[in-house]
């Protein structure tokens, strides 16, 4: 399977302190990664390495192919979708408009860019795939946090990238939200079975149940990466985040609990 991403013993140090140490990763067509831990792990930061937002300290990070250092970092951003709840977006626009930012990268329509009727099908497309067609003319300040979310994934989705980059997708969001943004997801990745996603989360239950593998980190370094069947289990799981845990997995959706105190000594 082509490779997306691959990273080889990342350093990222800020300040004199450790971010990450030593992190290796590869990412191949078709598979969707979690990226779990405490906050403070590292997550969000190995997630802006690998969307070409910031160098390594050490080690080597290639994005489609290209090695960060030797390639246009903003030329390399414009083929990876990076969704981020806390996108600067206010302005009225509708929920289309919104989507097409996607293309050339604003936070606004430009004075005299106009879309083509194809990116307007495109749009149009993703609205619907994303669970949003009956929204496609309300405007920004009128929509959900959820429905926000789904926009600019959809928005996110518009060059077509090979790779897309979610990062704690359900903040803010109610269990209603929540649950269409997993099955959205769900759907995503029916429609579009090459693209490669990676997910930053803390909470298993947010995770979609098409999830291929899993990335734990604790305290910058990486604890277990690999299928997620063979990752996403209590012990691992529990190192993580340094607690007695216990996993199960019920359709494709993962629970979480801590283990009582008696079933803890037994």
């Amino acid at each position: 399977m082509t490779e997306v991403l691959r990273a080889e013993d990342v350093r990222v140090v800020r300040d004199g302190r450790p971010i990450l140490q030593e992190v290796s990763l590869t990412v191949r067509a078709g598979e969707h990664w979690a990226l779990l831990g405490a906050n403070g792990a590292g997550k969000s930061t190995l997630l802006g390495l690998l969307g070409a937002r910031v160098h390594p300290t050490g080690g080597t990070v290639e994005v489609l192919g290209r090695r960060l250092g030797r390639v246009d970092l903003r030329e390399l951003r414009a083929e990876v979708g990076h969704v981020d709840p806390r996108h600067p977006l206010g302005a009225p626009l509708r929920v289309r408009d919104v989507v097409l930012t996607g293309l050339t990268n604003s936070v606004a329509p430009l004075p005299r860019w106009r879309p083509s009727p194809e990116q307007l099908r495109q749009a149009d497309r993703l609205i619907a795939t994303l669970g949003l067609a009956g929204l496609a003319d309300a405007r920004w300040p009128t929509l959900s946090q959820g429905q926000r979310g789904r926009t600019l994934i959809a928005r996110a989705l518009m060059p077509q990238p090979r790779l897309l980059l979610l990062d704690e997708p359900a903040t803010g969001l109610d269990l209603p939200g929540r649950e269409q943004l997993i099955d959205a997801l769900g759907e995503l990745r029916r429609e579009h079975p090459a693209l490669a996603t990676v997910l930053v989360t803390h909470h298993l239950e947010e995770l979609p149940p098409g999830t291929t593998h899993a990335l734990l980190l604790r305290e910058g370094r990486v604890l277990a990466r690999g299928p997620a069947s063979h990752v996403l289990t209590g012990d691992q799981v529990g190192k993580c985040f340094d607690l007695p845990l216990v996993l199960e997995r019920h359709d494709g959706r993962w629970t979480v609990r801590l283990r009582g105190r008696d079933r803890g000594r037994a």
